[in-house]
């Protein structure tokens, strides 16, 4: 209530971000899938050929528009419900994929979708709110901290690993090899926008934000954190079935820039117990729903296959036995037993003419 007519408006700005976000997939999937059967090199095998591809700029231009819509949300509604409202592009991926990309995920696979989108909302409304900084010096402070930047290592240096020693030899065979590298350099962004939105603000109010070495830093983090994110994404997106690909992005994205927001903005000083077993429920209905992804994607089970009681029933009306069995095990018996109705009947025709005969 407290944010008046401005909470609709962003509200509208998070599910419109959502359709935009969810639709640049599969425009990007399109476009790739365009340059396979032209022969080019693909993405996956380290091409670029897709900078020529204008159905690729258009799903670039439409994530672009997303994510400006999403930015602009937080500025009228809560985080507590801009954030989750990202989740609906998954969905929105899911259904387009299912009816532009013919792609089919599952019940596993549902199961797993849901369950990340339940486990990273979880996360969120526990999580503790950003920080603020109020100026670029307040900001170079938080970047120096040396919690923040033993992370910073870390995250580099594995990154750095999966890059140059896992992603050849196994990038191609597993999705959490790209996906992972798009999310750990990814996280990245979120601090950096929040720092180049820092230089704008400083720069409308006069200061001379341009002298600072520090703005040309979060400038040049942004645009590399950026580009090796599309990168490895679009090396995702042409090995990889849709329906995979966004819901594990999705999932280890905002694990990570959650993760990096709270070391950089020390929001972890403030989480009481019930955010802290919030926490970590969200990241054990994560991982679970990951396990469905991934455990059983090769399986073809779908609802019909779900199992149910058979019952048999004697010549004097009582049951004698009950078997666990499927609907379409059990369908599938009904029409060999038809099939074989019918194939006794004509052997039982041919027997009667041959009598008469």
């Amino acid at each position: 209530v407290a944010y008046g007519g401005g909470f609709y408006i962003g509200l509208g700005l998070a599910v419109s971000s959502s359709i935009f976000i969810g639709g640049s997939f599969i425009l990007k999937k399109k476009g790739l899938l365009r340059l396979a059967a032209k022969g080019t090199t693909r993405a996956g095998d380290g091409g670029h050929a897709y900078l020529k591809e204008w159905m690729w700029w258009a799903g670039l231009i439409t994530m672009g528009a997303g994510e400006a819509a999403n930015f602009l949300a937080y500025a009228f509604a809560p985080a507590s419900l801009v954030t989750p409202l990202g989740a609906l592009s998954v969905l929105v991926s899911a259904v387009l994929s299912s009816y532009f990309l013919d792609e089919r995920l599952n019940l596993h696979g549902k199961m797993g979708c849901v369950l990340s989108i339940l486990g990273s909302t979880v996360i969120v409304i526990h999580a503790p709110q950003t920080e603020e900084v109020a100026d670029l010096a307040d900001m170079g402070v938080k970047l120096r901290d040396p919690i923040f930047v033993t992370y910073a290592v870390i995250v580099l240096a594995v990154s750095l690993y999966l890059i140059f020693y896992i992603a050849p030899r196994h990038g191609t065979s597993n999705v959490m090899i790209y996906i992972s590298i798009c999310s750990l350099l990814g996280a990245f962004s979120v601090s950096c926008v929040k720092g180049v939105g820092l230089v704008v603000k400083g720069a409308a109010a006069g200061d001379p934000v341009w002298l600072q070495p520090l703005t040309y830093l979060l400038i040049l983090g942004l645009i590399a954190s950026v580009s090796t994110q599309v990168n490895y994404l679009n090396k995702a997106l042409d090995v990889f079935n849709t329906s995979m690909v966004t819901p594990v992005y999705y999932v280890l994205f905002t694990t990570t820039v959650l993760l990096c927001s709270a070391i950089l903005f020390k929001e972890w000083n403030a989480m009481d117990p019930r955010s802290v077993i919030g926490m970590l429920a969200g990241f054990g209905t994560i991982v679970t729903g990951i396990f469905f992804l991934h455990a059983f994607k090769d399986i073809n089970f779908s609802l019909s296959d779900l199992p149910k009681f058979v019952k048999n029933v004697g010549a004097n009306g009582v049951v004698e036995s009950v078997k666990y069995t499927s609907v379409r095990k059990a369908h599938r018996s009904d029409e060999r037993s038809e099939l074989l109705d019918q194939v006794d009947a004509i052997y039982s025709e041919e027997d009667e003419s041959s009598n008469v005969l």
